[in-house]
């Protein structure tokens, strides 16, 4: 820090010159660090208040200061920027922290202040260090330098001893080598469809953390590694060492292109490991900048764009009963968060009867969409919207495809495969229970279902989670026979001989495949749909055309789920920290046992008792004569990454 004089030297220096086209701060060398510091005559003849014995005290040219112990509110001075006890600041309003800042700011004066001219926003860089009560400007940045270092010494100290509280994306994704989904997987989620170009390469401007002023400065950081919302960043002019490389959401507000401090009159400030490497910051930024991409300069209002939702509190909409699948429900938006919905069921008196899903999410509908199409609903007790509800506008909801009934179309009694909505890991044999209008279908599952039908679910024709016969078989994927059927393996010929019935024709299926770029290994947040209230750490397991096998990592593999590509309830790693939801860590090796039979166990009990029995191997289905008409099966491997159209089947011709 540096005396009165140099102080003012300074202020007046910096008046007569300008920020150059990066934002940098001209006369970076006289913030330096590693000067004193004094105060004047006048400030020292300041009266210093006693100091509690329990405070951490610091001398400063034979003045003793000390810091607020943080209990009372805080302030931020409108003149100096300085953070201090709120109660301690100066006039009723508590808008500066002293006399001479409060006429300062009266008389647009900017003398005798580095800080005027950083114009400090937000909080200082740790938590725990205070400002000082009612001291001078100068002693103040000498005492909260040396403070500030001591915490730094003392967090290197703890550093190997202290482990890291709480699960960390970027220290997982590092120790293991892990790839992670990028944001363009996702198009519903926020930025999943302006991503644009940015990859590793790509510099924008970052709080420079490696500084020791009291107050926020920025410098420009390369980003090393993307794991989709979050990006490994190191500063620029380290090179290849990566000791201070750091990850962020780079939809964070603290992330800006390249520019934005000059435009916005922020200061550029060097990191103090590599201060000394260059005497002239600005000409090593123009070389390294030159030609380099960065952000979109409207980057920050497309995240925040992209983050509106359509979905507000109060509405109201058809939503299925968790507790019988067979029927839909009126609820009442509760929170949104993130584009996910707390809906809670408009009969629950104490709002603990929830549910939640993505607003385009399959299971939600408008207000008399299931008398519009058929569909069993619950009426509620309730006559009248109670007030403040009101109706979610149609137009909200996710749009089925268009579907042509007329010709060929699903019957009652047609079977297929389909995914259990009760046991998301199992793809079972299911039988079509009832035609809907508009294209959906009431399907249940052999040998589960229940005698008044109230565990069938609703899909629609052109759902992903439904297939044609022998789909597991030609993918290699284990069909979950009815229960209690006893001729094993299973045969779909024999069992449809049985039972006296049909396949659902194969080109009545959905087999338009996206190009959803995902791969086996990458990372992403998943919510788990047996509790879709949890969204946890997963990783994509298989891939069958816009079928993923979704695992949940710390979990065993049969808590997996498969979830279509396009699936709502799929994001990008660092989609939880983005919009404020609680992410689920992975479950650690040594509590996993007992997680498993606590918290997991309510999860495979529900499940269990609709499935009720064992997983069957893959079975041997020769080529044979399908509801009158011969087909051959497309042969492909486990994993199948055709992101491109494809077809699952191939009919012969004669």
């Amino acid at each position: 820090m540096e005396n009165t004089k140099e102080l003012t030297e300074h202020s007046s220096r910096v008046e007569r010159k300008r920020q150059d086209s990066f934002g940098m701060f001209d006369g970076y060398d006289s913030c330096s660090e590693d000067t004193s510091s004094s105060s004047s005559s006048d400030e020292s003849e300041e009266e210093v208040a006693p100091l509690p014995s329990s405070l951490p005290i610091i001398k400063n040219n034979g003045q003793v200061y000390t810091y607020p112990d943080g209990k009372s509110g805080m302030a931020t001075c409108e003149m100096c920027g300085m953070v201090g006890v709120r109660d301690a600041f100066y006039s009723k309003t508590k808008r500066f922290c002293s006399v001479s800042c409060s006429r300062s700011y009266s008389s647009n004066s900017k003398k005798a202040s580095i800080l005027a001219r950083l114009q400090v926003a937000g909080k200082p860089p740790t938590k725990k260090a205070k400002v000082l009560q009612k001291q001078p400007l100068v002693a103040k940045l000498a005492a909260y330098a040396q403070y500030q270092a001591t915490l730094q010494n003392q967090a290197k100290t703890k550093a190997a001893a202290v482990p890291v509280e709480g699960f960390s994306w970027g220290n997982y994704i590092n120790s293991n080598s892990f790839t992670a989904a990028p944001v363009t997987c996702f198009k519903h989620a926020p930025m999943g469809t302006c991503w644009g170009d940015i990859a590793e390469g790509v510099r924008v401007e970052v709080p420079n953390t490696d500084c020791s002023l009291p107050t926020k400065v920025f410098w420009i950081a390369g980003i090393v590694k993307l794991a989709g919302y979050n990006a490994l960043l190191r500063y620029e002019g380290f090179e290849n060492d990566s000791s201070l490389d750091f990850w962020c959401n780079i939809c964070g507000s603290d992330i800006h292109p390249v520019g934005w401090c000059a435009t916005s009159g922020k200061p550029l400030v060097p990191p103090r490991t590599i201060q000394h490497k260059y005497t002239n910051w600005k000409a090593f930024l123009v070389k390294r900048l030159t030609g380099a991409k960065t952000l979109p300069p409207d980057f920050s209002q497309k995240v925040s764009e992209s983050m509106q939702y359509p979905f507000k509190t109060s509405m109201r909409v058809e939503v299925v009963d968790k507790t019988h699948l067979c029927r839909t429900r009126v609820a009442v938006v509760d929170s949104v968060v993130g584009g996910r919905l707390r809906l809670v069921y408009e009969e629950s008196e104490d709002k603990t009867d929830d549910f939640w899903c993505h607003m385009y999410s399959p299971l939600i509908h408008h207000i008399g969409w299931s008398r519009s199409i058929g569909h069993r609903f619950k009426r509620s007790d309730i006559t009248k919207k109670q007030d403040g509800h009101f109706d979610a506008p149609p137009h909200l909801f996710m749009k089925v495809k268009e579907v042509d009934a007329a010709g060929e179309w699903f019957k009652e009694g047609m079977k297929l495969e389909a995914i259990d909505p009760l046991n998301l890991s199992a793809i079972c044999v299911a039988t079509i229970r009832k035609v809907l209008a508009d294209g959906y279908l009431m399907i249940g599952i052999d040998g589960s279902e229940a005698a008044d039908g109230s565990d069938w679910f609703c899909y629609h024709a052109t759902s992903p989670s439904i297939f044609p016969v022998g789909f597991c078989e030609i993918n290699m994927i284990e069909l979950t026979p009815p229960r209690g059927y006893a001729k094993l393996p299973f045969k779909w010929f024999d069992y449809l001989r049985e039972t006296d019935s049909i396949a659902a024709p194969v080109k009545l299926f959905n087999k338009e495949v996206p190009n959803h770029g995902f791969h086996v290994g990458m990372k992403l947040e998943a919510v788990d749909l047996m509790e879709p209230r949890l969204v946890c750490v997963a990783t994509v397991t298989r891939i069958i055309h816009r079928l993923l096998r979704i695992h949940f990592d710390g979990w065993e593999d049969e808590y997996d789920q498969w979830v279509d590509c396009e699936s709502p309830d799929l994001y990008p790693v660092g989609w939880c920290q983005l919009t404020g939801y609680q992410l689920q860590p992975p479950a650690p090796q040594s509590s996993r046992d007992s997680q498993s039979t606590s918290s997991k166990q309510k999860k495979k009990a529900k499940s269990q008792q609709y499935k009720g029995h064992k997983k069957m191997t893959s079975l041997q289905l020769k080529e044979e004569l399908l509801d009158g008409e011969e087909y051959s099966f497309l042969q492909g491997t486990s994993d199948q990454e055709s992101n491109g159209s494809a077809s699952y089947y191939i009919k012969q011709e004669p």
